[in-house]
């Protein structure tokens, strides 16, 4: 959602830790010890290619399909897919253009990963971290340019509508090419609220020796469940800058954007909008340069301690063997559902308001050589008398047919829980999972809590 602080000049004291790396177009860099690699890319390809599709989704046009218009932010570009705003150098580097057309039209890139479940192990540290170099400009020229590195809770996608409920870290964020860059927690509700929306709880400090656009700098997150109370933390160049403790929130505020099934991480240069208007608005304006691209080395995950180490390599939205509990609220991307916490057995969360023509998808889910031929669903209902639907397994895409599905009316209520098995036609290998709802009525009609196959 990103809307946008007001200036801040607030400066926090500085702790100096190791920064990952100070070389241009360096690889990945081994995380320091303790620490371990999650999830990375360093943008290595040919020149003018895209991004990895498995690593990246490219997020196209004024906002996502049912969100609010201009990304919520009032940002006036385009976003696309096109080589000529977002792709690849050959020298191991992303960059992401802005243009201008001769009618003044503005076009950009916004790049989101695919993965949605980046959070800490259970009492251990997350780190989200990237090197980056602003677009070089300054001045008249610079004004509109909003270059950001940033993370947003996994209930966003899908839904559009639940910010800033579900949580999001502004890790770097610039505009009209000051030297500074900007640190900001959104939460609660909008507008006001704990985090002070749309303002957010914000920091900002120039970059340390060379200014923010004409270098290379590191910006770094770290969220902190090792200690208590919470903590989440700011760097540049390893110098911590900015921080805020989980006592500064209401509880419920804090849990409703940890609890989640974790963040996905994005990169993108918006052009003008409401901060960078805040400061020098309106912009951008007939000085306004374009082509002064966000250059990007790499993006790193990693995670330390805690009593279990995320996995390396499972994609989002589930992963692992398809006979384990996989909680609906995994899922890699959503479409028309809410999360609600659950009375059901076990806690968490389930998956709620499910209608006709919503869909949920887990990816990477393993059969294994042994053909599953079941499928159990954790349902609950508290539709209106006539109402019913199904819930429906599909793989790879959702327009493949359904290898199985079962049908749902009322079971009692939204919290009255209970399993329901469908046959599926026999499936091995691995395969990203759609489940699906189909109805014939308006009204929503079934909650979901988890679901299993077996053979």
């Amino acid at each position: 959602m990103r809307f946008r602080p007001v200036a801040l000049a607030l400066l926090a004291p500085l702790l100096v830790v190791v920064p990952l790396s100070v070389a241009a177009d360096a690889s990945v860099p081994t995380p320091p010890a303790g620490w371990t690699t999650v999830w990375s890319d360093d943008f290595d390809g040919s020149n003018g290619s895209l991004p990895s599709g498995s690593n990246w989704i490219i997020d196209t046009g004024h906002g996502y399909p049912g969100g609010p218009g201009n990304w919520g932010t009032g940002e006036i570009q385009n976003y696309t897919n096109n080589p000529n705003n977002l792709s690849l150098d050959g020298t191991g580097n992303l960059r992401i253009t802005p243009r201008r057309d001769s009618a003044g039209n503005w076009t950009s890139a916004r790049v989101e990963t695919q993965r949605s479940d980046f959070k800490p192990p259970a009492g251990g540290v997350l780190a989200i971290e990237s090197r980056i170099q602003m677009p070089n400009v300054t001045g008249d020229a610079a004004l509109g340019y909003w270059p950001a590195f940033w993370a947003l809770g996994a209930p966003y996608r899908g839904n559009y509508w639940n910010w800033p409920g579900i949580g999001e870290f502004d890790i770097m964020e610039n505009v009209n090419g000051i030297n500074s860059v900007w640190g900001v927690l959104h939460c609660g509700v909008n507008p006001g609220g704990p985090c002070n929306e749309t303002t957010g709880l914000g920091a900002s400090r120039a970059c340390p020796g060379s200014t923010c656009q004409s270098a290379f700098h590191t910006y770094r997150f770290e969220w902190d469940t090792s200690i208590s109370p919470n903590q989440l933390r700011w760097y540049v160049d390893g110098q911590q800058w900015h921080s805020i403790s989980q006592g500064q929130l209401p509880a419920d505020t804090w849990t409703n954007m940890t609890s989640h099934a974790g963040y996905f991480v994005l990169l993108n240069v918006a052009i003008g909008g409401a901060f960078p208007d805040a400061l020098n608005g309106p912009t951008p304006r007939a000085s306004t340069v374009p082509d002064k691209p966000m250059i990007v080395d790499y993006v790193a995950v990693s995670s330390k301690g805690g009593g279990t180490t995320p996995p390396t390599t499972p994609p989002p939205g589930g992963g692992g063997s398809a006979y384990t509990t996989l909680q609906a609220e995994s899922y890699g991307q959503q479409s028309g559902m809410g999360l609600e916490t659950t009375t059901d057995t076990g806690g968490g969360q389930n998956l709620m308001q499910i209608g006709n023509g919503d869909w949920a998808l887990y990816r990477g889910i393993d059969f294994g050589s042994t053909a599953a031929t079941q499928f159990v669903a954790r349902v609950a209902s508290g539709a209106a008398g006539g109402v019913s639907g199904l819930v429906e397994v599909r793989l790879d895409s959702r327009s493949n047919a359904p290898i199985g599905s079962f049908a749902i009316a009322n079971t009692g209520g939204w919290q009255s829980w209970r399993s329901v098995p469908a046959n599926i036609t026999s499936v091995t290998g691995t395969h990203n999972v759609y489940l699906t709802f189909t109805t014939g009525q308006p009204a929503d009609y079934v909650n979901l809590n988890w679901f299993t196959f077996t053979h």
